[in-house]
């Protein structure tokens, strides 16, 4: 790999992290959010429920959160107007994939430092291998939800379109993980890291 191309994605996440820091838009409405469903499921469900249920609402509230963080990835390029220029960029067009991911998966990890402890204590533990499985889920999160992130950028309706195009997507997520099928959830992030690679210039050209 190119050095320019390792400092294209270098600059590109650590100008989204940096907003973030400034902005501190995106992130604490996560935190909030999977906080307050997992404190929902802990008292809507009743006593007794299964282990694997609980993982079951585990893996709903992260999925959504997910949806929330990825609803807001490339808004601020496109009110402000850059989404054109950072396009037209003399750089390789995957860096502004791989940077926006990377700043993506940064924030997931973020929020699931927090909710990964209140699911343990709400639902009185939590094992190695389900903290595996989010770590490898987060990683096909961000890259296919960035490249449907940009796609949906585009639209009018995009706060419905993502939605739309990132749950079927997720689903496999979703039983790898409830399931702790680590080897699915590796197989599927290098599917869709591949996919996301090599489709993600034609995306943004058609945007």
């Amino acid at each position: 790999m190119k050095l320019s191309y390792v400092g294209d994605v270098t600059a590109l996440a650590r100008k989204d992290l940096l907003l973030e820091l400034r902005a501190k838009e995106t992130l604490p409405s996560m935190l909030v959010f999977v906080i307050a469903t997992l404190t929902v499921f802990h008292f809507a469900l009743p006593r007794g429920t299964g282990h694997v249920a609980a993982l079951g609402l585990l893996w709903v509230a992260l999925v959504f959160t997910a949806l929330l963080g990825l609803t807001r990835a490339f808004v601020a390029e496109r009110e402000q107007g850059l989404f054109d220029a950072l396009v037209l960029a003399p750089c390789d067009r995957s860096a502004i994939w791989l940077g926006k991911a990377i700043s993506v998966f940064a924030f997931l990890a973020v929020a699931e430092v927090v909710a990964l402890p209140a699911f343990a204590i709400f639902f009185q533990g939590l094992g190695g291998r389900t903290i595996l499985a989010v770590l490898l889920a987060d990683v096909g999160i961000a890259t296919v939800g960035t490249l449907l992130g940009a796609m949906a950028v585009a639209g009018r309706a995009r706060e419905l379109l993502l939605p739309l195009l990132f749950l079927p997507l997720a689903v496999p997520i979703v039983v790898g993980g409830v399931g702790g099928y680590l080897w699915f959830l590796a197989l599927y992030d290098a599917i869709f890291t591949v996919l996301s690679w090599a489709t993600f210039e034609y995306v943004v050209a058609e945007t």
